[in-house]
């Protein structure tokens, strides 16, 4: 298990904003979990008209060949496998009535479709 944190000891990493940071905080309190040893985990899985789609699930732990980061509070779970796709990525939340919720900022995505649900790398 290899740990990222907010201060950059590790090459590959996965940002997360204060505002998603709350957001994901919040709601893993909601839910009763132990927010010191639970996470939300950050994932890729094929769908979607473009071919890939972001998935995200709190877990209770993180599995053994996980990478973890933690920022503001919030630790985050990513598969080696879904790691190849998001590395360097930036999670943030936006609010409002239309569109509120988590948002990826990938910089490795060379298209979407036209929803923005899914994505190619």
């Amino acid at each position: 298990m290899s740990t990222g944190t907010a201060e950059g000891d590790v090459g590959t990493r996965i940002e997360v904003t204060e505002t998603a940071a709350d957001e994901a905080l919040s709601l893993l309190e909601s839910e009763d979990m132990d927010t010191d040893v639970s996470g939300l985990r950050l994932f890729v899985q094929q769908g979607g008209c473009a071919g890939l789609s972001y998935g995200m699930r709190f877990d209770d732990e993180p599995e053994s060949d996980d990478t973890i980061f933690e920022h503001h509070g919030l630790r985050v779970f990513v598969d080696p496998a879904s790691m190849k796709y998001i590395e360097g990525s930036v999670l943030d939340y936006e609010g409002g009535l239309q569109g509120a919720g988590f948002h990826v900022e990938n910089p490795n995505v060379v298209s979407e479709c036209g929803c923005g649900e899914s994505f190619r790398t």
